[in-house]
């Protein structure tokens, strides 16, 4: 249907929201039977690249092939085997998987699979850098309450200390959950909303989000949740760390 232009989507200097209706999807160097929607990358002036992939039965996504590159991948739907020369591993639905820089690996899709997959050069501690493949199912993850907030949950799915300079959570809200106050710091985010919905404010926008969007945050753009309706609204959320501000 012909929309005559209208689109939730938006970009500003300091966000995106990217609305499934504007969603264009490519091939990628490594995906056969399959296709990826870029949500963010470089040329927005991300630090990191953040897609979708959608995989049939038997769709393969390899490594990205550039020296220094670290990935994660999260399976949003279906079930796919990691393979490395140093594990194998089946991930399902929630299952996740943290691949270190230059390591050779393949992703197949055993089940038709929907992938979140982040690909990030490592700008940590010097010489720090993580070696191991880490991997887990984010719903046997319990959740702990955000800032004393029952109503919040924070799954966290990367390992603590400086070989590992970014975060990758799940936040989970209760209807009529909130944070706590806007924030604005140094990270920036990758976000992409797993079930229900709400109001997210990016700089001085309010938007309307729902499952299936992505946003974007840049560096110090004020930010704030809220959830709307019967259901919870969850994210999968992703944010630089451990790393000095000047990398």
């Amino acid at each position: 249907m012909h929309h005559l232009g209208a689109t939730r989507s938006a970009h500003r200097r300091d966000h995106l929201l990217h609305t499934p209706d504007a969603f264009i999807r490519i091939p990628l160097p490594g995906l056969t039977l399959g296709s990826a929607i870029v949500h963010a990358a470089p040329a927005i002036g991300a630090a990191f690249t953040q897609y979708t992939v959608e995989l049939q039965v038997g769709g393969k996504l390899a490594d990205s092939g550039l020296p220094g590159v670290q990935r994660f991948v999260f399976v949003q739907s279906g079930t796919v085997d990691l393979a490395s020369e140093a594990a194998f591993r089946s991930l399902p639905a929630t299952g996740f998987c943290f691949v270190p820089a230059d390591v050779a690996h393949t992703l197949t899709a055993t089940e038709a699979a929907v992938l979140q997959v982040i690909d990030k050069p490592f700008t940590g501690l010097e010489g720090a850098a993580a070696t191991r493949i880490v991997t887990g199912v984010e719903s046997q993850i319990p959740g702990m309450p955000l800032g004393d907030d029952p109503d919040l949950l924070v799954r966290a799915m990367m390992p603590a200390g400086g070989e590992y300079d970014f975060a990758v959570n799940t936040m989970s809200y209760a209807p009529g959950a909130s944070l706590a106050q806007v924030e604005v710091h140094v990270m920036e985010h990758g976000l992409m909303m797993l079930e229900g919905g709400g109001i997210y404010r990016l700089n001085d926008a309010w938007y309307p989000v729902a499952a299936g969007d992505f946003i974007w945050m840049g560096p110090y753009c004020p930010q704030w949740f809220g959830a709307i309706g019967k259901t919870q609204a969850k994210y999968l959320i992703y944010k630089d760390f451990n790393r000095h501000p000047l990398a």
